[in-house]
């Protein structure tokens, strides 16, 4: 069996005004469900919301086509395959995937489906891996939770 790799992560972008939020919670759930090069198995669970500017007595409010910051904080659990070796072929052992090599393919991966769902606005997603306590305290009592179930193999390895 597998062991699991849990990253905590913050992905933050700007989208069209009258995005609808949970449906850009669903995308980023969707879209790492399947991850890298080689397609192993991922899945991102989470709180989206929405990270407007506060508007300061006697400031005009937000433009209605101004752009609008979304965030989302979360984790991305990967199944993480054993080391591979094969004496045979003297074939070294490939060791698991690790936390930046993870952090690039959901970066790659959200990138490209935020841009074919949103257009361009302007600046590629932001995807960072932080801290599990900065998900736990920084999440916004007004977020909305995201989570896709995730495939069979992610869900015995996270035990």
């Amino acid at each position: 069996m597998p062991d699991s790799l849990i990253v905590p992560l913050f992905v933050t972008t700007d989208l069209p005004p009258h995005a609808d939020l949970a449906e850009f919670g669903e995308l980023l759930a969707r879209t790492a469900r399947v991850l890298g090069p080689d397609g192993y198995e991922a899945s991102l669970s989470g709180n989206v919301f929405w990270l407007d500017r506060p508007v300061l007595p006697g400031q005009q409010p937000v433009a209605d086509d101004e752009l609008r910051f979304a965030g989302m904080l979360g984790h991305l659990a990967v199944s993480v395959p054993a080391a591979v070796s094969d004496p045979a072929v003297s074939v070294p052992a490939r060791p698991g995937r690790d936390v930046r090599e993870v952090v690039r393919d959901v970066r790659r991966a959200i990138g490209a489906a935020v841009t074919e769902r949103y257009g361009d606005v302007g600046a590629a997603p932001a995807v960072f891996a932080i801290r599990d306590r900065d998900v736990r305290e920084r999440t916004p009592d007004s977020a909305l939770a995201v989570a896709i179930r995730p495939a069979a193999e992610l869900v015995g390895a996270a035990r």
